[in-house]
């Protein structure tokens, strides 16, 4: 016969079910992750503010996190709206009209507008810009705001890349009042404000509640640690003390991971350049013939093993597989060792010629500078290696030019232009360049300006400016619950509003 129990039993066990639920609710939501350790080989120099310095490791926290730009460039490629939400093109491409975005705000509660473009694309044009696209912005003739939500941009030469152009961390859009400042005490309109920069360690950046998709952001905290030592980086990856690791130089301990289904490899495609830069202002460098010896001594596959664990492809000029008009010159300066012997005879060198190489402190370019010098040596070069930290590597030689050689790779996608400007830190000018340069600029049809890329490629190759060593597979390693990551890497971003975790 029931008992008084047992016929409650059914309703109390119910009690407790509900009860259970109620409280599991909040903890299953307490423990939904929603923190990120991410890791970069560079810390940003001199500052956060990508309009300030010529280092990729800036606009690597900044762009998208903390400023935006009017457009985006995405992994794949393609051009989308960021902060305007579309824009139209003139048939000569010499006009481009934007509509922007409405409601958004800066960090400090100053609306973005049509003043903020003008003011943005100003400022990096003015006397004092630093800004290493300075040229984008020189080609633009007018600024015009006919209203807060409308950007027009009146061009001397019509360009195709502009879209291109202005997703890159030199386009930020800035806010005026506190754009002199910005390099530590950032303020955009972007997902993440900055909570901390713990020099010599890492950044903090948090979710910005007043961004117009802050509910679509899944990362509320992101700490990004630099770690530049290739054992270090490795171990932090194995230990867990690192989330993700994009364009991480891993190829040799790569197999660990791979075979480990706790982590997640990822490897793509980048439009980075690496290359062995020579001073074309120093004697004896500034002989072609010269600089022609060097190119032929260096055999790109020992280096590509050596610098990069033979993740890398060849390249025969400054520009990489894939890009607009590419074409293969790899046999214009092929590796060989009599041919380099000759021409320093040709150029009147009584070996052994004794240059300079100052490394950054990237692995690529330690790694890769020793496999040079013994190359080197082989044709009657020695070669003093100098390792400098980032800072001493901007400062003296991309700044003061005090360098007869070094190794860096160009992550740019849109940089050959940089052979046209005046008194850069590679010291190349040529006339000829320079109006194949501005024929490039002035040419609307796709077909026409891949046909003159080509012309322009040719001719820095034929003329050595650099060694072009190899463009880079771009390596990410991350723990196998992250989501959001980039594969290919048309320009060096990490995209935090992006991810989150599985």
């Amino acid at each position: 016969m029931p008992t008084r129990l047992t016929r409650r039993l059914p309703a109390l066990l119910a009690a407790v079910a509900a009860a259970l639920a109620l409280h599991a609710a909040p903890l299953l939501a307490q423990t939904k992750k929603d923190t990120l350790v991410l890791a970069m080989q560079l810390e940003p120099t001199p500052g956060l503010d990508p309009t300030a310095g010529a280092a990729s490791a800036i606009a690597e926290v900044s762009l998208y996190n903390i400023f935006e730009t009017l457009t985006k460039i995405n992994s794949d490629s393609r051009i989308t709206g960021l902060l305007a939400e579309g824009w139209t093109v003139s048939p000569d491409l010499k006009t481009y009209t934007f509509k922007l975005r409405k409601g958004i705000k800066f960090h400090n509660g100053e609306p973005f507008d049509s003043a903020a473009v003008k003011f943005s694309f100003e400022r990096a044009v003015a006397k004092d810009s630093v800004n290493k696209d300075k040229a984008v912005f020189a080609n633009i003739e007018r600024i015009e705001t006919p209203d807060a939500h409308t950007v027009v941009l009146k061009l001397k030469n019509g360009s195709v890349d502009l879209p291109f152009q202005l997703g890159q961390g030199t386009a930020i859009i800035v806010e005026p009042r506190s754009a002199a400042t910005n390099g530590t005490k950032p303020v955009g309109t972007g997902p993440y404000r900055l909570e901390a920069w713990n020099k010599g360690s890492s950044v903090v950046l948090t979710r910005w509640d007043g961004h117009r998709n802050a509910k679509d952001v899944k990362l509320r905290r992101v700490t990004i640690r630099f770690i530049s030592d290739v054992a270090a980086q490795a171990a932090a990856l194995l230990s867990g003390d690192v989330d993700a690791f994009p364009r991480v130089p891993a190829g040799r301990s790569l197999a660990q991971f791979q075979n480990n289904s706790k982590f997640q490899v990822i490897t793509g495609a980048s439009r980075a350049k690496t290359i062995l830069v020579m001073n074309n202002k120093r004697k004896p460098l500034d002989d072609v013939r010269v600089r022609r010896a060097i190119h032929a001594a260096i055999d790109r596959k020992a280096v590509i093993e050596g610098a990069a664990e033979g993740f890398g492809v060849p390249i025969g000029s400054f520009y990489a597989p894939g890009a607009p008009g590419y074409v293969d010159l790899t046999g214009v300066n092929p590796f060989d060792q009599a041919k380099a012997r000759a021409l320093l005879h040709q150029a009147g060198i009584t070996p052994p010629l004794e240059l300079t190489m100052k490394l950054p402190p990237v692995s690529y370019a330690r790694q890769g500078g020793e496999v040079i010098a013994s190359q080197l040596a082989k044709v009657g070069i020695n070669v003093k290696i100098e390792n400098v930290e980032w800072a001493q590597w901007m400062s003296g030689v991309y700044g003061q030019k005090a360098y007869d050689l070094t190794i860096v790779s160009h992550v740019e996608p849109l940089d050959f232009g940089n052979f046209a400007r005046p008194n850069y830190y590679w010291g190349y000018e040529s006339k000829a360049f320079n109006e194949l340069w501005a024929k490039i600029n002035a040419t609307v049809k796709p077909e026409d300006r891949n046909r003159l890329m080509a012309e322009a490629q040719k001719l820095v190759a034929e003329e050595a400016v650099s060694a072009y060593l190899y463009t880079p597979t771009m390596i990410t390693v991350a723990k196998a619950g992250v989501k959001g990551l980039w594969k290919d890497m048309p320009l060096s971003a990490n995209d935090l509003s992006a991810m989150s975790w599985q």
